[in-house]
């Protein structure tokens, strides 16, 4: 039974007590309105009155409180707050994220490390040798030193075994190493210097007297435990020790001018390991020297490495010997020094520590400046409105405010509709007076600007600065299915009745979407992409958006016949607008977000696939059943140009690579290789939702089917459980082919083949019966009406470093930070698809010579970013 909640006068189910939140009737991006009855002006209409069960009872607290509004004042409220922490971490605690790097960080799981606050890539051989390369290339010289004791010696065998292309054994001499190779310019060396006296102070004399090209550009230091063997841990020792480090910290001082100095925290030892003769290293003497160099060195420009002790703590059960690291320390420790070496120079997705942010291009600051003035514009308007008001108050008006203006900030709905056939440009109503003429349309791009500007502020600050922190993505089997289990089950704790019974309905689609984004979301989330069989289901899902595309602009044109270049460019434009501002605020190409690229293609080819002669639609075939064979003839000849395009690499590039149309398919670094594997992965998705749009509409004519009640479709008991059974057998066999799979490439060059099997049955299994049919999820629907906002959405301000890493407001608290970032990306999400469905009729109207006014000024517009990215001309 279905859980409820008391209201004081009865008893409301848990569903309709958040149904504000899941139903499109509670939506803020659309004023409904009765229609003015003939003869009367229609903006005086009053607002549509939803019906209440019990006249005598008002609305529940519980209803009035559980809105998308009060949602997203919350998400603000949220963002304010971290921002404001941020920023007091960073004000006391700097922005350096090399300093987090080598300072803190956490275990993610086992084995896996994750430093404080950015993001570490994993350096591969190749990978470091690309890095010392690159920086040999332009200029630079790797020239690295260690000085220590054995426990330094291990970071150098274990860095050059990075370097090297020849295994190098390890040595346990007391003396020091060399290692040069000329082709990448590396000069990494080992100096042996295990005490802190006049040995090692000689050791930084001498770099001193050398010219700074010629000192090393990093130094590993440290050193406790030979002191505190040598001399029996004995106090003298340790004032020893704590007074040479008041000779070194000014030789470090002058040497940081041209050389970073790391000083390593000593590592805890393993007491019950230690051989007889170590038995005085303790891990009390090791605080306390390392306590003296703490102290000593945290207020210099030399850099204090205790993110190691805290590895090394971890995995205190490798030790071999008690006092010297386990290989996974050696090897975390070294991945922290590459990091800190190379991520600023090589700029791995998946590695923010240690970088620099990207400079703010010509088109970012356009961009800001055009937010700004729609800010200002905004901000005069809504002044001038409330002056006005209180002008007319003071003169026996009755200023009238709007259920939108609570906090008194205007006197009537301030959101006006484009301008049509009902509402007039020039007309506004104060009171009961149609007077002035107040541009409410100027307004309504004035404040929707305004509020996707702010938006666009978060969107930068998350992912083009280091304000907000970031964390490598951890993928464990329970980290995907308890999120995945938790979902499903509140799907269909909300599930309700629908009244629309046809076969792949609004309510059904939106839900099938709905639960796909979610789940994308947390494939996403949890970087599952190496799990072939998650990775299999996910290529389902995003195969299943381009059939549902297919499915719907098919029935459309096919059923309604309209081809109108406005209908055209209104679909266009909203799919692309959020794309199209996140390239120019973000600064990516437009390939970076491919999904929206994919589906915009596929939706141009229907456009013209039911554009061009012959023209089938509902009432050609009724009126010549030969029109039938017309479609069939076009769709044989669709597919065999998508087949053709993908066998020839050659006609695919000389397709796609024509100008201008070359950088809408080219990535970041100018390869179309992407686009090609994105392309051909699902090239017959979009193709098989046609055909089935086309079969169902044909079955329906001919009474093969009925699903005008909510009963079954098929009148046959048998046939129709005939089907659900092969159903889920179809959906058995492709999860026993995503099992039995070896490969992604093996995956993939069958996957478009097969695709439709899964979505087929799928769409059997929920459809046929009449009962199911019925009944969606209301949570999964809403998810569902703002997906394409969610799945571009996620790049930036749920993921971060573009979807490589998590974007963190709440460092430390995982779980929590997750539940904090959903809530707001989501909130975000919502909005941005209310302001893309306010924009958009006012980038794309009705009125030809309005829609001819706005390409021309858009293109004027874009022409000189046009010319400046060399889109109109090659280079």
């Amino acid at each position: 039974m279905a859980s409820t909640v008391g209201n004081g006068h009865g008893r409301l189910s848990s569903s309709e007590g958040v149904r504000r939140l899941f139903d499109d009737d509670s939506s803020p991006c659309v004023t409904v309105t009765h229609r003015a009855p003939s003869g009367t002006n229609s903006v005086d209409a009053e607002p549509m009155k939803m019906p209440n069960r019990n006249s005598c009872v008002n609305t529940s607290d519980v209803n009035r409180l559980i809105s998308v509004e009060n949602a997203k004042i919350l998400a603000l409220v949220i963002v304010i707050g971290a921002m404001l922490y941020h920023g007091i971490i960073r004000y006391r605690y700097g922005t350096d994220s090399c300093q987090w790097l080598l300072e803190n960080g956490r275990f993610q799981g086992y084995g896996i490390w994750q430093p404080y606050g950015c993001m570490m890539h994993k350096f591969s051989k190749s990978d470091s040798l690309n890095c010392m390369r690159y920086i040999s290339y332009w200029g630079g010289k790797n020239d690295i030193a260690f000085v220590g004791d054995s426990r330094i010696r291990q970071l150098y065998y274990e860095f050059i075994g990075l370097l090297s292309n020849e295994e190098i054994p390890s040595q346990k001499k007391h003396e020091g190493l060399h290692f040069i190779d000329p082709k990448s310019s590396v000069q990494v060396r080992f100096i042996w210097s295990p005490l802190l006296n006049a040995s090692m102070l000689n050791v930084y004399d001498k770099w001193i007297g050398e010219k700074p090209d010629a000192r090393p550009k990093i130094i590993i230091t440290g050193c406790a435990t030979w002191p505190i063997k040598k001399y029996n841990a004995s106090e003298d020792a340790y004032l020893s020790f704590k007074h040479n480090l008041t000779f070194l910290v000014p030789k470090f001082q002058k040497l940081t001018e041209s050389t970073k100095i790391i000083w390593m925290i000593q590592d805890p030892v393993v007491e019950s390991q230690l051989n007889p003769n170590r038995s005085m290293i303790t891990n009390r003497q090791i605080d306390l020297y390392n306590r003296a160099a703490y102290e000593q060195l945290v207020s210099t420009s030399v850099h204090v490495w205790s993110s190691s002790r805290l590895i090394a703590q971890g995995y205190t059960r490798e030790s071999i010997d008690g006092l010297h690291a386990g290989k996974n320390t050696i090897t975390w420790d070294v991945q922290i020094l590459l990091n800190m070496y190379c991520n600023d120079h090589m700029n791995f997705n998946d590695g923010t520590c240690c970088t620099t942010v990207e400079t703010a291009t010509t088109t970012q600051l356009v961009m800001a400046m055009v937010f700004i003035l729609s800010f200002v514009i905004m901000v005069v308007m809504a002044i001038w409105h409330y002056k006005s008001c209180l002008f007319k108050a003071g003169h026996g008006g009755t200023p009238v405010l709007s259920d939108d203006a609570a906090d008194g900030s205007h006197c009537a709905d301030s959101t006006a509709a484009p301008p049509s056939a009902d509402v007039t440009e020039d007309a506004v109503t104060v009171g009961n007076a149609t007077e002035g003429k107040k541009p409410d349309w100027v307004w309504e791009i004035a404040t929707s600007l305004s509020r996707l500007g702010l938006i666009m502020l978060y969107f930068f600050l998350c992912d083009r600065t280091t304000f907000f922190m970031k964390e490598n993505k951890y993928y464990t089997h329970m980290n995907f299915f308890l999120p995945f289990s938790y979902l499903m089950i509140l799907g269909l704790f909300f599930t309700e009745n629908t009244k629309q019974t046809s076969i792949l309905h609004r309510d059904i689609t939106d839900e099938w979407k709905g639960w796909m984004q979610l789940v994308i979301l947390i494939y996403h989330l949890t970087g599952a992409s190496n799990v072939l069989p998650i990775y299999m289901q996910i290529r389902v899902m995003v195969s299943s958006y381009l059939f549902l595309s297919g499915f719907g602009h098919f029935y459309y044109f096919f059923t309604k016949g309209d081809h109108s270049f406005h209908r055209f460019l209104m679909v266009l434009v909203r799919m692309n607008f959020l794309v199209i501002t996140l390239c120019l605020v973000m600064n990516r190409p437009y390939q970076f977000y491919y999904f929206v690229p994919l589906v915009s293609y596929w939706f141009v080819v229907v456009y013209l696939f039911m554009t061009v002669w012959p023209r089938v639609s509902v009432a050609s075939v009724e009126s010549n059943s030969l029109h039938y064979l017309f479609m069939v003839l076009k769709f044989a000849a669709l597919a065999a140009a998508i087949t053709l395009t993908y066998s020839s690499e050659v006609f695919f590039e000389k397709i796609f690579l024509i100008h201008p149309l070359r950088a809408l398919f080219v990535s970041a670094d100018d390869s179309i290789s992407d686009w090609r594997f994105r392309w051909s992965l699902d090239r017959y998705s979009t193709l098989y939702g046609m055909l089935f749009a086309f079969g169902m509409l044909i079955g329906r004519r001919l009474k093969i089917f009925n699903d005008v009640n909510g009963e079954s479709v098929l009148e046959s008991r048998r046939l129709t459980w005939l089907l659900c059974l092969l159903s889920a057998v179809g959906i058995g066999v492709y999860g026993t082919f995503t099992a039995l799979c070896q490969t992604k490439q093996q995956c993939n060059s069958v996957h478009s083949y097969i695709a439709f099997i899964p979505i087929l049955s799928y769409l059997c299994l929920r459809n046929l019966r009449g009962w199911l049919r019925t009944k969606y999820s209301a949570f999964f629907a809403w998810f569902g009406r703002v997906s394409l906002e969610l799945f571009i959405g996620q790049y930036h301000i749920w993921l971060a470093a573009d979807t490589h890493g998590l974007l963190v407001l709440i460092p430390g608290y995982p779980v929590m930070n997750v539940v904090v970032t959903s809530f707001v990306f989501v909130c975000i999400s919502h909005d941005i698809h209310c302001i893309t469905e306010r924009l958009v009729p006012y980038l794309v109207p009705d009125d030809c010579r309005r829609l001819a006014r706005n390409i021309v000024c858009l293109t004027v517009a874009f022409l000189p970013l046009a010319v400046s990215r060399g889109i109109l001309f090659s280079t």
